[in-house]
C-alpha cells in the first residue's frame, strides 16, 4: 500500500500547514476585542436597546400626559344660494365665505393619582428593560468566551493530531528502509499506511470542528463570514486564573448572584411596575375632576357695514288723525328713502366684535361601563402574582443551575485529574513499544494500539481541562457577572 494513495489526505496537511502560516500574519482577536466587538454588533444586544428605547419614549409621553393640553384649529367654507349668514343668523341668497379660528385647551385637575401611578409603573418598566439589556450584554459577552475557549480547545486538538500525523509520517519513513533493508516484513508498511490515512482523517475533522466554531462566533459577532477571525490564543493555557472550588461553594455564589443578577433585579422591577398599573387601574373607577377653556371668533364675507351716501327721494306719511274743536286733521310725517353703500366689515373688527370665551370645570363619575375598567384591575393585579410566579421561578432555576455548575467542576476537575494520569501512563506505554517496535520485537498492529491509546489520551486530558476552565469560568460569572480569560 503506497502513501500516493490518500492525495486527498496530503492536500489537507498541506493545506493546513499552509494556511497556519498565513494565519500567523493576520489580525488577531484576543477576547477583549471579541467581547467589545459583539457589545456593538450583536443582534440580541441590539434589539433589546431597542426595546428599552421603547420603554424610554413610553416614560417620556406619561410624564408629558400631566402638562395640559392645547388645541387650535381655523376651519374654511364657501358656499353658494340659500345659506345662513353666519354673523345675523338669517337666511340669505348669496355666496358667503367664512373663516373661524378655535384655540381650546385642559387640564386634569383631579384623579385619584392615576397618572403618578402610570408614570411610576412605566419608570419600572424602563428600569426592568436596562436589566434586561445588562443581561442580554453578559449573556453575549460569556457565550464569546465559550466559543472562545471551543476554538482553543478545537485548535489544540489540530495541533495534537498534527504531531500524530508526523509521528506516524516519521515511523512510516523509518519502516520503509527497514523493509528495503528486509529487516521487516512489508505488511507493517502497509499497516502504517493505513494509519497514517486514518489519522489524517482526524486531522481533517478537527481543522473542521475549528472552522465550525468559528463561523459560531462570527454569528455571535455578527462578524461578515467572508471577514478572518483568527483568536489570540494564549500562552499557556493553564495560566489562565481560576478561582478555587472554595472559592465558589454554591450557596456563597447564589447569594452573591441574588443581588448582582440583572435577570432577578428585573423580575423585582417588574413586580413593583405591576403593581403601580394595578393602581393606576383602580383609579379609574373614581370619578376624575377637569377644567378647559375655549377662545373662539370668526369671519364672513356676509357681513355689511352700510354707510348713506344721499337721499333718494322724501314722502309724506300719514302716521294717523288728531281731532281739534270738533274737527279731525291728518298727522304727516316725512319719510326719506337714502342712497346706501355697503362694505364688508373688515377682518379685525369681526375676530373682535365675535371674539367669544369660554371655561368649565368637569366631573366625570363612572357608573356602568361595561365592566371594563373593574376588569382591567383584576387583569392588572393577576399579572402582579403571574410575575412573582416567575420571579420564583428564575430564583429557582438560577439555584438549579448554580448548584449544577459546581457539580459538574467538581466532576470536570476529577476526569482532569484521571486524564492526566492516563496521559502520563500511556506516554510510558508508548515510549516502551517505541523502543519495541524499532528493535523488531512489536508487531505493527500492537503498536499503533499504543499509539492510538496515546492520542485519545491526549485528546481526553485536552478536553477535559478546558471543560473544567468553562465550568469554573461559568460558576464565577454567576457570582461576579463578568467573565475574563
Amino acid at each position: 500500500m503506497k502513501l500516493s494513495k490518500y492525495p486527498g489526505c496530503i492536500l489537507a496537511i498541506c493545506l493546513f500547514f499552509a494556511n497556519t502560516v498565513a494565519t500567523k500574519a493576520q489580525d488577531t482577536w484576543s477576547l477583549q476585542r471579541s467581547v467589545d466587538y459583539a457589545l456593538a454588533n450583536n443582534i440580541d444586544i441590539r434589539q433589546q436597546v431597542v426595546q428599552k428605547r421603547l420603554a424610554e419614549l413610553t416614560l417620556h409621553q406619561s410624564k408629558m400626559a400631566q402638562i395640559p393640553t392645547l388645541n387650535g384649529s381655523l376651519n374654511g367654507s364657501y358656499a353658494n344660494g340659500r345659506n345662513i349668514d353666519p354673523n345675523t343668523n338669517t337666511f340669505i341668497t348669496s355666496a358667503v365665505t367664512s373663516y373661524s379660528g378655535v384655540l381650546s385647551a385642559g387640564a386634569n385637575l383631579f384623579n385619584f393619582f392615576y397618572q403618578q401611578n402610570t408614570i411610576a409603573a412605566n419608570k419600572y418598566q424602563y428600569q426592568a428593560q436596562d436589566k434586561l439589556l445588562e443581561k442580554a450584554r453578559n449573556d453575549v459577552a460569556f457565550n464569546i468566551a465559550t466559543s472562545f475557549l471551543q476554538i482553543l480547545l478545537n485548535t489544540e486538538q489540530v495541533h495534537i493530531s498534527e504531531v500524530q500525523v508526523k509521528l506516524t509520517v516519521d515511523q512510516l519513513e523509518n519502516t520503509k528502509k527497514l523493509v528495503i533493508a528486509g529487516s521487516v516484513p512489508e505488511s507493517n508498511q502497509a499497516d502504517l499506511e493505513s494509519q497514517l490515512a486514518s489519522d489524517s482523517v482526524t486531522l481533517v475533522n478537527a481543522q473542521n470542528q475549528v472552522i465550525q466554531s468559528t463561523l459560531q462566533m462570527k454569528a455571535l459577532l455578527n462578524l461578515s463570514f467572508d471577514q478572518s477571525y483568527v483568536p489570540q490564543i494564549p500562552d499557556n493555557i493553564t495560566e489562565i486564573p481560576l478561582p478555587r472550588l472554595d472559592e465558589v461553594d454554591p450557596e456563597m455564589v447564589y447569594s452573591a448572584a441574588t443581588s448582582n443578577n440583572p435577570q432577578i433585579k428585573a423580575d423585582q422591577l417588574l413586580v413593583k411596575s405591576y403593581e403601580r398599573s394595578y393602581a393606576a387601574y383602580r383609579a379609574q373607577m373614581y370619578p376624575t375632576l377637569s377644567a378647559s377653556g375655549q377662545a373662539y371668533s370668526s369671519y364672513a364675507n356676509s357681513a355689511k357695514d352700510g354707510e348713506i351716501v344721499s337721499i333718494k327721494s322724501v314722502e309724506d306719511v300719514n302716521v294717523g288723525t288728531v281731532a281739534v274743536n270738533g274737527t279731525t286733521y291728518d298727522v304727516t310725517t316725512k319719510s326719506y328713502t337714502y342712497n346706501t353703500k355697503y362694505t364688508t366689515i373688515p377682518l379685525g373688527t369681526q375676530v373682535s366684535n365675535n371674539f367669544k370665551q369660554t371655561i368649565g370645570l368637569s366631573l366625570n363619575i363612572p357608573i356602568l361601563n361595561g365592566w371594563t375598567y373593574r376588569t382591567n384591575a383584576q387583569k392588572a393585579r393577576l399579572n402582579i402574582e403571574t410575575q412573582k410566579l416567575t420571579m420564583e421561578k428564575d430564583n429557582q432555576k438560577l439555584r438549579q443551575d448554580i448548584y449544577t455548575a459546581h457539580a459538574n467542576a467538581v466532576t470536570s476537575l476529577q476526569k482532569f485529574y484521571a486524564a492526566s494520569r492516563g496521559v502520563d501512563a500511556s506516554q510510558k506505554a508508548f515510549d516502551f513499544a517505541t523502543k519495541r517496535f524499532d528493535l523488531g520485537l512489536m508487531n505493527t498492529i500492537d503498536y499503533i494500539t499504543t499509539q492510538s491509546k496515546l492520542f485519545n489520551a491526549q485528546i481526553n486530558k485536552v478536553s477535559a481541562q478546558y471543560d473544567y476552565i468553562f465550568k469554573m469560568k461559568l460558576l464565577e460569572f454567576y457570582r461576579d457577572q463578568k467573565i475574563t480569560l
